[in-house]
């Protein structure tokens, strides 16, 4: 068995990403190697602390958790998992397999500038990656001419589920995380208020986040919910939206596995992933998006096979498929043998659901536009600054039910 380490970020309660590479860390410490995870920013905690705070957060233990990336121990592999630590990963003084669990293509984290152009420099080292899904593997190629292996998006079976004595509303729910952009939250708000605006009986449920919400419709925030609370809300919904544009996110995997539609963009990074008897791509302006939402809402019919459609796919995709992919990439790396890679090609294959734009007169929704951003405010003192972003979302709320 191999001495593993991992180099990982500042800890994030709610992140996902997070959750995925501690989840296959701890799948390979279960299959007998040895795990060692080194946090980022040492100053914040010690080692012991760290490892009672990864148990609190994400319910993983491991034995060795250090504090920061300068005293790396020898390790026949090391894992970079954000890009600036793919650097330090190169730069290892001693000699390993070095590799790259690659969630996003995160250089699309970062305006276009130098931050971008570091990012995307991180898959230049020459580390092996190990991507979630298909469509990284296809980027890599096709940009930087590297190779990759996949595991496929998968779901604990377990926890995501249909449950037989919830019934579902005509709801729909929405992750609201806006401290990443790569969630499109203030395009998720648009359309969800062009649904509301057609269908005001449709209730809005947005969770992912502590976040308040500054959404002009009505809503109800749910905030951070467990697993089991997040699977029993997508047995209440109709449908689930799921926006992101760096790569797919586990989230709608889930969502299909409790047998929920699934609306999200149209866009390159989607296309590797989905089935399409289960999921509605649609073209990324809220006109699109909104409409997608409405058809599901507006036929039973569709919804009903596509939630079985979604727990169909799901269903040969335990966690523990995903985790064996996994698993069996690192043994070849271990063996020094080639890793099984396939060549992605497209799953989803219909055309984007294109809407028309809204139209400037009668039926419009008059909701004013977003002016009242921190900028434009900072001028203004903390209190008198809040009293107004107050007043000025109430009033967003009560335009929004109104035509022009």
């Amino acid at each position: 068995m191999a001495t593993i380490a991992w180099l990982i970020p500042s800890l994030l309660e709610g992140s996902g990403g997070h959750r995925t590479f501690l989840q296959h860390a701890d799948y390979l410490q279960q299959q007998g190697h040895r795990c060692s995870l080194y946090v980022e920013n040492p100053e914040q905690f010690s080692s012991p602390n760290l490892r009672k705070r990864i148990k609190r957060m994400f319910g993983y233990d491991f034995r060795e958790v250090h504090s920061g990336w300068s005293n790396i121990e020898p390790a026949e592999l090391v894992f970079a998992t954000v890009w600036y630590s793919a650097k330090v990963v190169r730069d290892l003084p001693f000699p390993c397999i070095k590799a790259y669990f690659v969630q996003d293509f995160k250089a699309q984290f970062n305006p276009m500038g130098g931050g971008y152009l570091m990012a995307e420099n991180s898959y230049r080292y020459g580390l092996y990656p190990v991507t979630i899904g298909r469509w990284l593997p296809a980027l890599l190629d096709r940009q930087f001419g590297v190779a990759a292996s996949h595991f496929d998006f998968c779901a604990d079976l377990e926890k995501y589920r249909p449950l037989s004595r919830v019934r579902r509303e005509r709801a729909i729910c929405f992750i609201h995380q806006p401290d990443k952009p790569r969630r499109c939250v203030e395009l998720g708000f648009e359309a969800l208020g062009l649904v509301k605006h057609w269908m005001p009986e449709v209730k809005i449920y947005l969770y992912g986040s502590k976040s308040s919400a500054r959404a002009w419709f009505e809503h109800e925030n749910l905030g951070l919910l467990s697993l089991e609370d997040c699977n029993r809300l997508y047995n209440r919904c109709a449908v689930g939206l799921c926006l992101s544009s760096t790569n797919p996110s586990r989230v709608p995997f889930e969502m299909m596995a409790a047998g929920l539609p699934v609306v999200e963009m149209y866009r390159d990074n989607t296309l590797y992933d989905f089935p399409e008897e289960a999921v509605l791509l649609c073209e990324p302006t809220p006109e699109s998006l909104a409409q997608g939402m409405k058809i599901i809402l507006a036929s039973s019919e569709r919804a009903e096979a596509m939630s079985q459609a979604g727990i169909d796919y799901m269903a040969n995709r335990p966690l523990e498929y995903g985790l064996a992919q996994f698993h069996a990439t690192i043994n070849s790396l271990l063996k020094g043998t080639e890793p099984f890679q396939q060549e992605p090609a497209p799953m989803y294959r219909q055309l984007a659901l294109v809407a028309e734009p809204r139209p400037t007169g009668t039926g419009a929704v008059a909701a004013p536009e977003p002016l009242m951003d921190r900028g434009r405010l900072s001028f203004l003192p903390p209190l008198p600054r809040k009293v107004v972003r107050f007043f000025y979302y109430r009033l967003r709320r009560a335009l929004a039910a109104v035509r022009i």
